[in-house]
């Protein structure tokens, strides 16, 4: 499988490349743009700071940019939080899309959007202040209603990003299982 993986609003960090190598060493080929040119930030304020400041129009041609070379060969999009967000934009926009997993993140849905049967998994903290169960729940019948597959897993006592081992966030069952079902995902596909 061919997977496009964006990271989190922390930027391009090491919990990226260790999901990439985990994704590889899974049988699958994965891209991991840098939708932010070599920043990497320790702290969330900051890195939102930076994230504001570049846009989020900026963020989704960065990643169009990144993604349109290859998006013929019926890419994965995956992403981390906000790079969940900018992956459930791609593929909602890419018709030869073939998945879309969401780690800790999502996005709003155009009114518009349109796919025929999109497979979607999303996994998320439970409670999680970013994605809250009432947008949960109205982003879950949204992508129904836009003609997508989707599955939801909730962690409940995870923290937001509780897959990057980095962070205080880190969960580490509820990591693990996230990528034994993530993993099992991608081979349906």
């Amino acid at each position: 499988m061919d997977i496009m993986l964006f990271h989190s609003t922390y930027g391009l960090g090491p919990a990226v490349g260790a999901a990439a190598d985990r994704l590889r060493a899974a049988g699958h080929e994965v891209w991991t743009p840098d939708l932010f040119e070599g920043r990497t930030f320790g702290s969330v304020e900051e890195a939102r700071a930076f994230k504001n400041d570049l846009g989020m129009d900026e963020l989704l041609k960065r990643a169009i940019t990144a993604a349109a070379p290859l998006s013929e060969r019926g890419l994965v999009y995956a992403g981390f939080s906000l790079g969940a967000a900018v992956a459930q934009n791609l593929a909602l926009g890419d018709e030869k899309a073939r998945g879309l997993l969401l780690l800790h993140g999502t996005s709003d849905i155009a009114d518009n959007a349109s796919v025929d049967g999109l497979p979607v998994q999303l996994h998320v903290a439970d409670p999680d202040p970013f994605e809250p169960h009432d947008w949960l729940t109205a982003w879950y019948l949204r992508m129904g209603r836009a003609g997508a597959d989707v599955e939801v897993y909730r962690y409940p006592g995870a923290g937001h990003l509780y897959t990057d081992p980095e962070l205080s966030d880190y969960d580490e069952k509820a990591a693990e299982e996230t990528w034994r079902v993530g993993l099992a995902f991608l081979e349906t596909l």
